[in-house]
């Protein structure tokens, strides 16, 4: 919508309101003396009730507008706005971050004394126009207007065209707080004896995550930004060990093994990298790259053991948090590592595949592999072995003795 088209839409509003106003003048001053022939008190006192009525909802208006587009101001439009209108932004920022509770206690004392001066004032010489037999009427119409063009129109006028109103408001604002300083002093007073000892409300993680929800179903963020959101404030509470691939479904290899013997066991997994122990599964000491099997099988380099072309891996608990996780493989620019377990032991493996899809919510796949799950793949496969080998292997990985029915093997052929 257009800025001209915007303004039209204000004036016209504002327009209407006054319309209804001089309407109910000439309504009370007609009524005033049915003969035609109003008496000089009479209009006198029409002319005081319509100025108190007018006062009354056109400072109220005001307010509510203001009230409504500061509400409305965000950090980031501020932010925006600093490279195009430094002022305008730097008094926004004034009244929307720092002093947004004195900006709030200008606009309702405003509010408030132009309700109450025009409710006394329209009261009084509405009674003296109309009679007392219609002081009921009068007071229902004072409300509907009240809530019409001092509370609906103005506050949704503020929410919608904010961005543009923002300015002016400012400065409104600005104007309401020096000429009112001294009853904002005595309510910042109050307020502090108030609260005291209130603990200051800020946005929890659930809320957060709430809003992002909210925000997908009313179509402000799609789904996905949504889903993202939401998996990022659930970061900290996720932990290592629930994203990581269990050791029980974990193919490694020894570290004594020849570069032709871990191809020969390896060349058909579909895995990137795969750990390299020492005495037992429990002893990884590292990793070693397919790329860099290959590339030294391609050198003639068969009879070289892996130990010499293992790289580092990095050792986290099982109660790490994943943002930390994330932190680690960026810092150090891994790509696994090993989740130890209570006593030092292997418990599993995550790789920053795992921390992305989490955050993503979504399976993601490199250039090496050919199946979309690996974890999954892992567990099917070693399944498969359990079967052959003829344990009785239960859906957490042990065999029916109770025993860890881990096969360090990277053999992964059906």
């Amino acid at each position: 919508m257009s800025r001209v088209k915007k303004h039209r839409i204000i004036f016209n509003a504002l327009l209407f309101f006054i319309l209804i106003v001089l309407s109910g003048a000439a309504f009370a001053m007609g009524i005033a003396d049915p003969t035609g022939a109003p008496a000089q008190a009479s209009q006198s006192d029409a002319a005081l009730l319509v100025l108190y009525v007018l006062l009354a909802l056109v400072f109220s208006f005001m307010c509510s507008v203001a009230e409504a587009v500061l509400l409305s101001v965000t950090p980031s439009f501020i932010a925006g706005m600093e490279k195009k209108a430094p002022k305008k932004a730097a008094l926004l920022k004034k009244l929307k971050q720092d002093d947004v509770d004195r900006s709030l206690a200008a606009i309702l004392t405003l509010n408030t004394i132009a309700h109450t001066v025009g409710a006394i004032g329209s009261g009084a010489k509405a009674t003296a126009v109309f009679g007392s037999a219609w002081f009921g009427v009068f007071s229902a119409v004072m409300t509907l207007m009240i809530l019409f063009f001092s509370e609906i129109i103005p506050k949704t006028l503020g929410a919608v065209y904010w961005r543009s109103l923002s300015g002016l408001t400012a400065k409104f604002v600005r104007a309401l707080i020096f000429c009112l300083y001294p009853l904002i002093l005595i309510s910042e007073q109050l307020t502090k004896v108030i609260a005291r000892n209130a603990d200051i409300h800020v946005f929890s993680r659930e809320e957060f995550i709430a809003m992002a929800g909210v925000g997908a179903e009313s179509g402000h963020i799609n789904e996905r930004e949504s889903r993202i959101i939401r998996n990022l404030f659930r970061l900290e509470f996720l932990k290592a060990e629930d994203i990581m691939t269990p050791r029980m479904v974990i193919s490694a290899l020894p570290k004594k093994l020849t570069i032709a013997q871990a191809l020969e066991r390896c060349g058909d997994a579909p895995f990137s990298r795969l750990p390299v122990y020492g005495e037992s599964v429990d002893d990884i000491t590292g990793f070693v790259l397919k790329d860099d099997l290959l590339l030294a099988m391609a050198k003639g380099q068969v009879d070289v053991s892996l130990e010499s072309l293992k790289r580092e891996m990095p050792v986290v608990a099982k109660d790490a948090p994943i943002s930390g996780l994330l932190e680690l493989f960026l810092d150090k620019r891994q790509h696994i590592a090993l989740v130890a377990g209570t006593y030092g032991g292997t418990k599993g493996l995550v790789t920053l595949e795992d921390v992305v899809e989490t955050l993503l919510g979504m399976e993601i796949m490199d250039e090496m592999d050919e199946v979309k799950d690996m974890q999954a793949l892992a567990r099917k496969q070693w399944s498969k072995r359990a079967k052959a080998m003829g344990l009785d292997v239960d859906a957490a990985g042990k065999d029916s003795n109770n025993m860890d029915a881990n096969q360090p093997s990277c053999n992964l052929k059906t």
